[in-house]
């Protein structure tokens, strides 16, 4: 079945990634693709509209075109040699244009990248007032009020939290489990059936600690202040296993600093009384039962194979455990669900009373299975609106967990965010840093990417370690080295 598709035409490729962004964000459930002129004999068969951007001397000029013979044209004058300006030019120019033609306001406006806050974060940081920063983002971006005062409260409470960490001698660490229970239909992280894998975990976690020896001696000489244990999901090891892994961390690494060390119990049909008494007695202070939602018809639709009644089950267990910082990750979007649904999810999300709430808007990436086999799933509406993420805001407030941090995805359902909740003093550190690219994150595990924080705050390079989990085990000596190759040329 051939899909009729939105093409974008240039004439040359500058700012080619913002304004296939942009477009995107216009056409969320369309497919689209970038044609330059020499790319022309290779134009899709069937077309829904056309985005033409036309670069001439010290102008640009965009239309939009439709198969029913609707035209808008627009242009303005620009000047290439300011990369930045020039860009902000464009996108106003191309969001102006695509909202008249699609009758469609983004609430984010340009705004294409994952990390929003950044900008009020920088912008405060640098003393401006608020009434400076709500007028850069409007002017800037276009984003609506609603949004810009979101991001300014957010970035407040950020600086807050992150005001005693050391960004330039202190470090924090990701540690990825790769392995699941069962893949769920929305999801494209690298991830690993437990049932098909638990003979090589007891490998995978030599090659980790052998990794994790790595780390601890390279940067012995700053203060690690958070740990997040990752994945897929990291409870799919036995308490054994768990109780080797936090050892080995215990051990390699001065806790003196540490502030913080996360957990994802993510799956409450990985979970049980004894593990939940290793993550206790290793100084584990946050952990992640992570729901989605709280209809059972929806958690059959995306595969994850465990009953409502096993999240209240697993919430309970690690109450009993002593656990005092519980996060719960929920979807909006998912297939099905209507405002109705995602009410009846806070309803009984309220009467557990987490510590923090982390609302997801579905992003379908390109290896989910819900992209991959969309035909499969054709009957099954995907709802999600700027009321609904509303009402989830609202009922958090019931809990007295207020926003403290947020992301954006590309194919994300409704072209919304995802925004994490929590009360006072139960906020996610890590979750903060890694957002903001503040400070040097040590990944380590399959497919764990590290990211280098360079001291000028302004230079940040990643070292990526192979997906595959064979790979990683086989080949855990080049992983090593490419960070001691890189870190040794550039840190020490």
């Amino acid at each position: 079945m051939k899909i009729a598709m939105i093409k974008i035409q240039q004439n040359r490729r500058d700012f080619e990634y913002d304004i296939f962004s942009l477009v995107k964000a216009f056409y969320p459930d369309k497919e689209a693709a970038t044609f330059v002129e020499e790319d022309n004999n290779k134009s899709p068969d069937e077309i829904e509209a056309v985005i033409t951007v036309n670069y001439e001397n010290n102008s640009v000029r965009i239309e939009a075109d439709d198969s029913n013979g609707k035209h808008l044209m627009q242009s303005a004058d620009i000047n290439l040699d300011s990369r930045v300006e020039a860009k902000n030019i464009i996108k106003h120019l191309l969001y102006d244009i695509l909202s008249l033609f699609t009758g469609r306001v983004l609430a984010w406006g340009t705004l294409t990248g994952i990390r929003p806050t950044k900008i009020p974060v920088s912008l405060i940081e640098r003393g401006k007032t608020d009434v400076e920063v709500r007028q850069y983002m409007k002017e800037t971006y276009q984003a609506t009020q609603e949004k810009i005062d979101l991001s300014i409260d957010i970035a407040k409470r950020e600086l807050k939290i992150l005001k005693d960490i050391d960004y330039k001698n202190g470090y924090s660490i990701y540690i990825g489990i790769p392995f699941c229970p069962t893949t769920c239909l929305y999801c494209s992280f690298t991830s690993y059936p437990i049932a098909k894998w638990e003979k090589r975990v007891d490998e995978y976690l030599d090659a980790l600690c052998k990794e994790i020896d790595y780390a601890a001696s390279a940067f012995k000489n700053r203060t690690l202040n958070t740990i997040y244990i990752g994945g897929g999901t990291p409870t799919t090891l036995s308490a054994k296993q768990l109780d080797r892994l936090l050892t080995k961390l215990e051990t390699s690494f001065d806790y003196l600093g540490l502030c913080e060390l996360t957990v994802e119990a993510g799956r409450p049909d990985s979970v049980s009384q004894d593990k939940f008494q290793v993550l206790k007695a290793h100084r584990v202070t946050r952990i992640s039962i992570n729901p989605q939602t709280m209809n059972q018809k929806t958690l059959d639709i995306i595969g994850r194979r465990h009953t409502v009644e096993q999240i209240h089950t697993a919430f309970h267990m690690a109450r009993e455990a002593g656990f005092d910082n519980i996060n719960m990750d929920l979807i909006v979007g998912l297939p099905d669900e209507d405002m109705q649904a995602v009410k009846y999810t806070m309803e009984e999300i309220v009467k557990l009373n987490p510590d923090s709430v982390t609302v997801h808007s579905l992003a379908i990436k390109r290896a989910a299975r819900l992209n991959m086999f969309k035909e499969l799933y054709n009957e099954y509406a995907i709802i999600n609106n700027n009321e609904i993420i509303e009402m989830t805001k609202e009922y958090a407030k019931k809990i007295d967990a207020t926003p403290y941090y947020l992301y954006r995805q590309q194919n994300m359902a409704g072209n919304l965010e995802n925004v994490g909740y929590a009360k006072e003093g139960k906020e996610g550190i890590y979750n903060i840093l890694i957002m903001e690219e503040k400070q040097t994150i040590v990944a380590m595990g399959a497919g764990a990417s590290t990211k280098i924080v360079f001291p000028d705050g302004f230079r940040i390079e990643r070292i990526e370690n192979v997906k595959d989990v064979d790979n990683y085990i086989e080949r855990i000596d080049e992983m090593i080295q490419r960070k001691s190759s890189f870190i040794e040329s550039n840190l020490l």
